[in-house]
């Protein structure tokens, strides 16, 4: 009886995230001037050191739950409908709970990345009952190495414990790549995803060069698989990450700064969490006009874009307003980079939306 009422619950939360999403785009199809997706940062510090991660470190305290608010109130002044909580490592923050619960409050949909060391039967309901509506776990491996301990071996029951208590979406992301020593993890992780009955994805990483250069033969064999995995996707394979995984140029408009907004420890907003420094304008100073200004700025780095959530969320606006404001700053490639995700679904959930990076 009590599996049925979780399962009742999960699908009336479902329907009703639905519902939301489909809102979410028809008020970024009428208007350009809101953001459609913000990354947050409320905890720098992790307690994993993967190496090949540059967003994390080992020391910093979370910020203060009071300007967190300050942060989400002013994001929903500006209009914006779905903010992803990312690190670091989020369950970290001793007020997580109250965090997704404000962002809930002003009806803006929740996200929550997380690398699920810190995941138990209770601290799942806790973020049910907070009102989250999508989780994502990055799983780089089967069996932990010296490059991550995020491994399917260590995570599998926290994931059996999503799957029986969770409300909410999960997504779980696994990596290809140079630096990965077992390719063939991917299709492993991702396969026990879809059993679980959650979507999965996985990310292309390159070496330190930071350059676009092609997938070797073992990769190729491993990306294709994935896409055999998705294909009933509606958000699947499009020549966006075919070309990522030939190390392709894209040609495409980024509206980081407008439509997508990464926000920094310190308040700060920038075009994303590879090109820190740009705006750089604090957020409770940013308003319509820089969203306006960005939104018409072209990206010198979007050719060699390796942030899929930016990519993802510029495709409302993909047939709309080109570009003719040059960016001042002259960008350089990230060190490392985790790439667009590809898509797989499960079977009952095959129509939930992707939403974090």
């Amino acid at each position: 009886m009590a599996e049925l009422k979780v399962r009742i619950r999960r699908q009336i939360k479902a329907a009703h995230r639905t519902f939301r999403e489909l809102r979410m785009i028809a008020k970024g199809l009428l208007s350009t001037d809101h953001p459609i997706q913000v990354h947050i940062i409320p905890m720098r510090r992790c307690n994993l050191s993967c190496a090949y991660c540059n967003e994390y470190d080992d020391f910093s305290d979370p910020v203060p739950l009071e300007e967190m608010y300050r942060r989400i109130d002013k994001l929903a002044a500006l209009g914006t409908t779905l903010i992803t909580i990312s690190g670091g490592e989020t369950l970290l923050h001793p007020q997580l709970d109250e965090i997704i619960h404000r962002i809930h409050s002003h009806g803006i949909m929740s996200g929550l990345i997380t690398n699920g060391y810190l995941l138990t039967p209770q601290r799942i309901q806790q973020l049910n009952a907070a009102g989250l509506d999508h989780l994502q776990i990055s799983i780089d491996n089967v069996k932990p190495d010296d490059v991550s301990k995020k491994s399917l071996k260590v995570l599998d029951k926290k994931l059996q414990w999503l799957r029986e208590h969770a409300e909410f979406h999960v997504n779980i992301n696994s990596v290809i790549g140079a630096g990965v020593k077992e390719q063939w993890d991917a299709v492993a992780i991702g396969k026990r995803a879809v059993e679980l009955g959650f979507t999965s994805t996985v990310g292309i990483i390159h070496d330190g060069t930071g350059q676009l250069r092609p997938l070797d033969k073992e990769a190729q064999t491993v990306f294709a698989e994935m896409k055999k995995l998705g294909k009933h996707s509606y958000a699947r394979f499009n020549q966006f990450q075919d070309n990522i995984a030939l190390g392709r140029p894209n040609d495409w408009r980024c509206r980081a700064g407008a439509r997508y907004l990464y926000i920094c420890e310190n308040g700060l907003v920038h075009y994303c969490s590879q090109q820190r420094g740009y705006p750089g304008t604090p957020l409770a100073d940013y308003t319509t006009a820089d969203i306006r200004r960005e939104f018409l700025s072209e990206k010198s780095c979007a050719p060699n874009c390796t942030i899929s959530c930016v990519h993802q969320t510029s495709l409302v606006d993909f047939w709309r307003a080109p570009q003719t404001l040059a960016s001042p700053l002259k960008f350089e490639l990230p060190a490392q980079a985790e790439l667009v995700q590809i898509a797989v679904p499960s079977e009952d959930r095959n129509k939930e939306s992707v939403m974090a990076d």
